[in-house]
C-alpha cells in the first residue's frame, strides 16, 4: 500500500485492522495477510476522508531553526506554524486550526544554517513520496561560497564525488556569479551540498533550498508559512 502510495505503511496497520481496506473487493482486517502483486487494492471511505483532512505546510525556514525535535537547545521550525505566521494573501480556502499541528513533521531536513522551503506534513503519501530512498524528486539549492569556484570544480561537483564511500547520483549545476551557483539534486544525503563543497575546497557561506519538485518557495517571507493547495503536489 505505501509502495503504490496509496498511505503510509503505519496508516496502513491501522486501517487494516479496523477493516477500512479491500484487496479485490474483499474486506482484509488481519495484519501480514499476503496479497498478489497486481491486485486492486481500496480504501473505504471513512479512510479517504481522514486523508482528506490532512494538511501539509510549506514553510520559509529562517537560519537559526532546526528541522527535527533532537537537535538539542535550538527552537524547532514547528513553533513558527502559528495563526499569526500564516502567510496572506494564503491562497488555500484552508482554516487554521491547532489540530493541524498534531502529528506534523518535517518531510526532509533543513540544517540549522541553511534557510529557504521545509515540508512538514501530517501525510504519509507525501512524506514518503518525499524522503522514500527511491525518490527522485528535484530539490533546489541557491548556494554562496568562497573559494575558486572555476569550470573544473563545477564538473566534479556535477558528478563523480563520493560521500561515505557511497557514488552520488548527478547533480544540476549552474554558476550564477563568481561566487554562487544553483545545485539542483535529487537526493538528501546529510549535509550533501557544504560536504561535496568541502571536498573541493569551498566553503559554504549560504545556502537556500527554493524548490522541492513542482513547488517553488516563491514570495513566501521568511518565517512565514501556508498550506499546500488541494490543486498542488510536488
Amino acid at each position: 500500500m505505501s509502495q503504490r502510495g496509496l498511505c503510509s505503511r503505519r496508516e496502513a496497520d491501522v486501517w487494516i485492522e479496523r477493516g477500512l481496506v479491500r484487496v479485490n473487493g474483499e474486506k482484509i482486517s488481519t495484519l501480514g495477510t499476503k496479497v498478489d502483486p497486481n491486485c486492486s487494492i481500496t480504501l473505504e471511505q471513512e479512510a479517504l476522508d481522514q486523508q482528506f483532512r490532512l494538511v501539509t505546510i510549506l514553510l520559509n525556514k529562517p537560519i537559526g531553526y532546526v528541522s527535527a525535535q533532537s537537535e538539542g537547545r535550538y527552537p524547532n521550525a514547528s513553533t513558527l506554524i502559528t495563526a499569526g505566521n500564516l502567510y496572506h494573501p494564503n491562497s488555500s480556502r484552508i482554516r487554521f486550526k491547532p489540530s493541524h499541528k498534531k502529528n506534523l513533521a518535517p518531510a526532509g531536513r533543513l540544517d540549522i544554517d541553511s534557510s529557504g522551503l521545509l515540508v512538514l506534513t501530517q501525510d504519509g503519501r507525501i512524506a514518503n513520496q518525499l524522503i522514500s530512498p527511491n525518490s527522485n524528486i528535484e530539490k533546489e539549492y541557491l548556494v554562496r561560497v568562497e573559494g575558486l569556484l572555476d569550470d573544473s570544480i563545477m564538473e566534479k561537483l556535477g558528478h563523480g564525488l563520493e560521500l561515505d564511500e557511497h557514488k552520488l547520483k548527478p547533480v544540476k549545476i549552474t554558476k550564477l556569479k563568481s561566487n554562487s551557483m544553483r545545485m539542483v539534486l535529487i537526493e538528501g544525503r546529510k549535509r550533501q551540498i557544504r560536504r561535496m563543497c568541502d571536498l573541493v575546497n569551498l566553503k559554504v557561506v549560504g545556502l537556500k533550498r527554493v524548490r522541492i519538485g513542482k513547488i517553488r518557495l516563491g514570495g513566501l517571507p521568511p518565517g512565514k508559512w501556508r498550506y499546500l493547495n488541494r490543486n498542488e503536489s510536488f
